[in-house]
């Protein structure tokens, strides 16, 4: 009886387990291919990005080709918003489950990751002289390339055209021309200048633009070399009070700080009437045809004008390079992934991106079909000089401390030499024990 009993137990246990197992849920799978469907593959490539729109697209259709040219083999494509993207990132690679494939802006974001060995040095993989030099250098670090890049972008001042031609307004070619432009969209109850700057690096260009027109291209280079001015140089002092001075005519729309751009809050100002510029990447043509495509008729765009008096010119451009891609020296298919990159930055895609998306090329050789990219393209080979973002350039330390001393002027809660005087200590502490 008690042999019974006992052999009724476990048998009632092991039903048990079996019926609790039969209602847990599956885990959804991961394997699918770049077009989301089920792909009995027996290897994944795990790529993560922050494309949106066309050049999402144009990425999905290269992981399509890759899928089709390495039949067993399965491309996941998964998409970050920008700041969460960098989080994430960092996290993965701290914590050694990184993604084979990941985006990066080059600089010295990348350049963090690759100094603690965390990204495939491919060198001897690509064929160097299929990027324009400006655009692969970003992603070079003591001659050793590590990263393939894709696209390029400039920053200028994008304007509502039927806004400028209802006030009488034209494209300004110096700073005070641009002051009594906003002055008179401020009379007529018109926001200035769109900017949300939850995420800081918006309202870095700002500082960027204002910087280098007053300051000359070499400012940054110097500051950031440690070979001559530094971050707290006079220039920077007057950048910042110029922030201050746009803050305090009601440039920006009201608790600018709070407003996040990845949810499309300073486009929807523009889209609406409700603002007449914003200053933004090139990919933002890109962004307006995937949301609102009757706007592009009433877009029009100028470069940050010149300051009079300042070393800066009208041909010194803010700029970058993205997307780069890269792959994770933890991926256990480094040679796939290696193929994959090249096919993310073949002639082929970056065709598509550029006729559909807007990206002017880091790929030589494609040809632009639209007007629209031809005139931005001729902005970007008729520059002289390319100042990278800061965010990107910069140590992370510094980069950090830069957004948040900027976002901090936007909201005047900070002096303007107090502001570069932060910076400088940081570039000071970071930098200079490199």
């Amino acid at each position: 009886m008690f042999k019974f009993l006992k052999r009724g137990k476990l048998f009632a246990s092991i039903l048990l387990v079996i019926l609790l197992a039969a209602c847990q849920p599956k885990a959804p799978s991961t394997n699918t291919s770049s077009s989301g469907k089920p792909n009995s593959g027996e290897k994944t490539l795990t790529v993560w990005h922050i494309e949106t729109g066309e050049s999402e697209v144009a990425l999905k259709n290269a992981a399509k080709r890759f899928e089709e040219k390495h039949p067993g083999v399965t491309v996941k494509l998964v998409r970050y918003e920008n700041d969460p993207y960098k989080t994430k990132l960092s996290v993965a690679m701290g914590g050694g489950n990184p993604p084979d494939v990941f985006h990066s802006w080059g600089g010295g974001w990348l350049k963090n990751f690759v100094d603690a060995g965390q990204v495939m040095d491919i060198t001897n993989k690509i064929d160097k002289d299929n990027y324009l030099e400006v655009a692969i250098s970003p992603a070079t670090y003591d001659g050793k390339i590590y990263g393939v890049p894709v696209g390029m972008d400039i920053v200028p001042v994008w304007y509502n055209r039927e806004i400028f031609e209802k006030y009488n307004l034209k494209e300004p070619k110096t700073y005070d021309e641009f002051l009594e432009i906003i002055k008179t969209l401020k009379s007529k109850g018109i926001i200035p200048l769109a900017l949300a700057n939850k995420t800081k690096w918006p309202g870095s260009f700002y500082m960027m633009y204002l910087a280098e027109r007053i300051g000359g291209k070499d400012l940054f280079n110097e500051a950031f070399g440690r070979t001559g001015r530094g971050f707290d140089d006079e220039a920077y002092v007057q950048a910042a009070r110029k922030i201050q001075e746009l803050v305090k005519m009601g440039a920006f729309p009201e608790g600018v700080n709070g407003l996040n751009y990845d949810t499309g809050q300073s486009r929807q100002l523009l889209y609406t009437g409700k603002a007449a510029m914003t200053i933004d990447g090139s990919w933002f043509l890109g962004t307006i045809r995937k949301e609102m495509p009757e706007f592009e008729e009433k877009l029009g765009f100028f470069m940050f004008p010149i300051i009079e008096g300042g070393k800066g010119t009208n041909k010194d451009i803010v700029g970058g390079v993205s997307p780069v891609y890269s792959v994770s020296e933890k991926s256990p298919n480094k040679d796939l992934a290696v193929e994959l990159i090249k096919e993310f930055a073949s002639k082929e895609t970056a065709q598509e991106m550029a006729n559909k998306a807007g990206v002017i090329s880091a790929v030589k050789g494609v040809k632009y079909e639209d007007g629209y990219i031809k005139k931005i393209n001729s902005v970007l080979e008729n520059a002289e000089f390319m100042q990278t973002y800061y965010d990107q350039t910069l140590p992370t330390e510094v980069a950090t401390e830069h957004l948040d001393t900027t976002q901090a002027l936007f909201g005047l809660s900070i002096t303007p030499e107090e502001a570069v005087k932060r910076v400088e200590q940081k570039a000071k502490e970071v930098i200079e024990k490199k």
